[in-house]
């Protein structure tokens, strides 16, 4: 029964990160003009899809991967390299998304770095990079102790949820942020809640949600991997056998 729970919450969350994903694209497309490669408005347009995308739709899906009640029984390191390429992915996303940013700021000369959305974006992306190589060095390699590696792994947890919620706050805030700047001379304003208003707040609701429920299914004890004793938990990428 708790396995059908999780599975009917995976398919939800697929279907919020889609949307997710979907809903912010549209906003860019509808809205901001749609999407380029040149410096221009245009090429910013790409920042918050690839972002959230990135930093929570694939982020959020490869926190889950050792929840699946199938990565329960048999060798850890399938799960491990699946694991550590899924936020791979996400990471990608992610500096091709500061990439679209910075080159439009480059190139309208906008300052880099000054509003609170920004200070959050760039902290989350300094620790989901920390927290990559760390856990890629620690967990999959094959130097390190199991004493190590169970020192480090509630550290490891800790700040994967860390993360993922700094990401939504990001999110959120530059939402925000966005409409204020493309809405403050409008004939609709902002305050005034024009379609776009509507929109893109309705697409920061669902990325709550689907946070939300990303760290539920986390934090749920009935839903975590049994511990498989320090025997098969040290499976190193270099080492393995199976």
């Amino acid at each position: 029964m708790a396995s059908g729970w999780f599975y009917l919450s995976c398919m939800v969350l697929g279907s919020l990160g889609s949307m997710c994903i979907l809903f912010t694209a549209y906003w860019m497309q509808y809205w901001r003009g749609g999407f380029a490669w040149d410096g221009t408005v245009l090429m910013f347009n790409w920042h918050p899809v690839l972002m959230v995308a990135g930093m929570v739709v694939l982020y959020g899906a490869a926190s889950l991967v050792y929840r699946l009640p199938s990565s329960w029984v048999g060798p850890r390191l399938p799960w491990k390299v699946l694991h550590a390429a899924l936020h791979l992915l996400a990471f990608t996303c992610t500096v091709l998304g500061l990439i679209a940013v910075f080159r439009f700021h480059n190139h309208s000369r906008i300052a880099h770095l000054y509003s609170l959305h920004s200070w959050l974006g760039i902290t989350t992306v300094v620790l989901f990079a920390c927290q990559w190589f760390l856990g890629f060095a620690v967990f999959l390699l094959p130097w390190a102790s199991q004493w190590l590696r169970s020192l480090l792994k509630p550290v490891h947890v800790f700040f994967g949820a860390c993360i993922l919620s700094l990401s939504i706050t990001s999110v959120i805030s530059g939402i925000n942020e966005k409409l204020f700047f493309v809405l403050k001379n409008a004939t609709k304003p902002y305050s005034s809640l024009p379609g776009e208003a509507v929109f893109a707040n309705s697409t920061g609701l669902l990325v709550v949600a689907f946070g939300l429920l990303v760290l539920y299914v986390l934090l749920a004890s009935s839903w975590k991997r049994p511990d498989p004793g320090a025997l098969t938990d040290r499976q190193p990428l270099l080492h393995d056998r199976e």
